[in-house]
């Protein structure tokens, strides 16, 4: 099937005649298309952003991270924490100095308090670790110093603060050098931790104290119980390993025999990332499902509109192919609105779908990543339907029979 650029041109321009003539109806027949490319465009972002922002608070756990929980235990066929710590500090040790693919390891205790400085207060969690946990967690002292290994082993009443609990209590910025009372119990600001955000749970990671855990355990909790133990790997490669050292290491030392389960758990980092990101590509695949029905539904509308198009130009069609157009002209130029149809109303849908993620991410609050494959891919697959959808109507206007066609009423 040949065309010169000039009757190509001629379709063209009487296609596109006629989508003008019905503004109205083209309009409402690319608003399937406008919707479902703009859904696309909005939910893939809306999922990658999620992914990204999950994977991001992932990162900032720390390096390699492990997390030890204490007292797990099986009922009714699920795993789960009985809240009974059978980890010491003795424990943490040895998994510091024997485990060879263990760097650090810290003991982690928790307790929430209402902290008072001066005539400010502020409801807060106050978190017991050791000199370990800035570099497990990676997370540096913005302001004065970490507390030290002597303070940690005399229980001093010395406290880091998160910059949200530093900017509540001290507007001023005088945090460090200053007193403040947890529990009634008066302690001492070393340092002021740099800014982290917030986690994969949404709550703020800076809100919160960093004591020594000998001091929250004796001072503010009164109990020796470990709430959980965290460990980073001495690289990333390294995280299995150390997780098998782990685990030979505390089933001798709490003498659990073989076949007998143990009574901790291990998370790590990868196996937290992985969770997250098969979730993420779960509620994304289901997002651009919902939206990819949108297209199909408006690919389907404009067959329907084309079907009624070569309806009521039947007798049109049949004075074209009367002086002399080919079948395939006919085909062309139906085809050729469907196609313009599918395309004008993608690019619409692009540019919404463009402007939607920046509205979800100002008044939802959602983390939004709009990917230049998205739009491709929504684009492309907006001009595939017109196509798709199009070709039916266009080869049912070509076939038309002549004489049939001009004595159509």
């Amino acid at each position: 099937m040949k065309v010169s650029a000039l009757r190509l041109w001629n379709i063209t321009k009487v296609g596109l005649m006629a989508i003008s003539r019905n503004k109205m109806r083209s309009l409402l027949t690319m608003l399937g298309i406008i919707i479902g490319v703009g859904c696309v465009i909005t939910m893939v972002a809306v999922g990658t952003g999620a992914s990204s922002s999950i994977q991001a608070t992932i990162n900032s756990l720390g390096t390699n991270f492990i997390m030890i929980f204490p007292g797990a235990s099986t009922q009714g066929g699920a795993r789960t924490f009985s809240g009974e710590s059978k980890i010491t500090p003795d424990d943490v040790d040895a998994i510091k100095n024997e485990c060879p693919a263990v760097s650090y390891a810290s003991p982690s205790v928790r307790t929430s308090a209402q902290v008072v400085a001066g005539e400010l207060n502020w409801g807060t969690s106050v978190y017991g670790v050791n000199l370990d946990w800035p570099f497990i967690r990676a997370w540096n002292v913005n302001q004065g110093d970490f507390f030290t290994d002597t303070d940690v082993r005399s229980s001093s009443k010395v406290a880091v603060l998160g910059a949200t609990v530093a900017e509540s209590l001290f507007p001023a910025g005088d945090a460090v050098g200053s007193s403040i009372r947890i529990k009634h119990v008066p302690f001492k600001v070393v340092g002021v931790l740099e800014r982290k955000g917030g986690n994969m749970m949404g709550q703020d990671q800076d809100d919160q104290i960093i004591a020594p855990y000998t001091t929250v355990m004796k001072q503010l909790m009164g109990s020796p119980r470990i709430g959980q133990v965290l460990v980073s790997a001495r690289s990333g490669d390294a995280v299995a390993q150390a997780e098998s050292e782990i685990d030979s290491l505390l089933r001798q030392r709490h003498r659990i025999p073989n076949g007998q389960e143990s009574d901790f758990n291990m998370r790590s980092q990868e196996e937290i990332a992985s969770t997250s990101a098969q979730t993420s590509k779960t509620l994304s695949v289901l997002l651009g499902s919902a939206a990819a029905i949108s297209l199909l539904v408006g690919g389907i509308g404009i067959m329907n509109i084309m079907l009624v198009s070569v309806t009521e130009r039947t007798r049109e069609i049949g004075v074209r192919l009367a002086i002399g157009a080919k079948g395939h002209h006919v085909l062309l130029q139906f085809l050729l609105e469907a196609i313009a149809l599918s395309i004008v109303g993608g690019a619409i849908g692009v540019a919404l779908g463009l402007t939607a993620p920046y509205l979800v991410t100002r008044f939802a609050g959602l983390p939004t990543q709009v990917s230049s494959g998205s739009v491709a891919l929504a684009f492309g697959f907006a001009a595939a339907i017109g196509v798709f959808f199009g070709f039916y109507p266009a080869r049912k206007a070509s076939r038309l029979d002549p004489i049939d066609a001009l004595r159509y009423e």
